[in-house]
């Protein structure tokens, strides 16, 4: 099955330019403009699948995408990925239905397909040779569009194309030095998936690995929904973490120190913990 392995970051609004201004950055990136339309049914069957299928318009023509959840923990995901070139802006039912991940679904889902809500943005990528391996780094800037809701977009996406994964929180620890960044669970499909249905559902609490997952979903819909109320249920969460007395002292004193962070604009030092907590737990 084709895999994509990456590291998802969220971006404070300065981080876009102080990311730039980073020396690892100094050659020239491509630059894209992708314009991304997602398909469900209307009772939302392939999210409840954990799927999201997309038509993206690129410069170079039409590309259709399948993906499916996989796993996804402290910013780091490894999910399925099927893509293809497209000759227009109408899905390719036909190649669709022969993919693994379809068998388990309705026959007729595919005639009840329709779009559900947009994704825009530009985006900025390199190809960086570090520490043996090779990852493309991509900056998006944007929105997503659900009716009339908009959340911004403000991405930074670490995708290992050689090597070890490892490579991916190394890279992310160096730009955290100067970048005010966190791992961020939700795909942009997932965004406007609750954008569009104007609720965001968290995970529940539990362990050390749901209690951080709780966390940094409460900060994903804080950024989208603007309500103050997932601010202090990823404080919680945080706090929770650190109380636990089946962790170790230092997941515990980062938990502490997260939560009394988000008493604050997010920082670097607030980034470098939150990155040094997933690494920890999921690394």
């Amino acid at each position: 099955m084709p895999q994509e392995i990456e590291l998802k970051l969220a971006l404070a609004e300065d981080g876009p330019d102080l990311l730039l201004a980073q020396p690892l950055l100094r050659q020239a990136p491509e630059r894209l403009a992708l314009a991304n339309t997602y398909f469900d049914t209307p009772r939302g069957e392939l999210e409840a699948a954990r799927m999201a299928l997309r038509l993206r318009r690129t410069d170079a023509g039409w590309v259709q995408t399948l993906k499916t959840a996989g796993q996804s923990h402290g910013g780091l995901s490894r999910r399925g990925e099927w893509e293809w070139p497209v000759a227009g802006d109408s899905l390719d039912l036909t190649r669709l239905a022969t993919l693994p991940p379809m068998a388990a679904l309705p026959v007729d889902l595919l005639e009840r397909l329709a779009p559900r809500f947009t994704t825009d943005f530009r985006r900025r990528r390199w190809l960086l040779d570090w520490q043996g391996s090779r990852i493309e780094l991509a900056l998006d800037e944007g929105e997503v569009r659900a009716g009339e809701r908009r959340a911004a977009i403000r991405e930074l996406e670490l995708e290992l194309k050689e090597g070890d994964p490892a490579a991916l929180w190394q890279l992310a620890e160096r730009l955290a030095e100067s970048v005010p960044l966190r791992p961020a669970n939700a795909s942009k499909a997932a965004r406007g998936a609750a954008l569009l249905a104007g609720r965001w559902a968290l995970p529940e609490g539990g362990d050390a690995l749901a209690l951080e997952a709780r966390a940094l979903a409460a900060l994903d819909a804080l950024d989208d929904s603007g309500d103050a109320t997932f601010l202090a249920e990823a404080q919680r969460a945080y706090a929770r973490l650190a109380a636990l007395d089946t962790t170790d002292a230092s997941t515990q004193r980062l938990a502490r120190r997260l939560a009394q962070a988000l008493d604050n604009d997010w920082t670097t030092d607030a980034g470098r913990d939150a990155l040094a907590l997933a690494r920890h737990l999921h690394g």
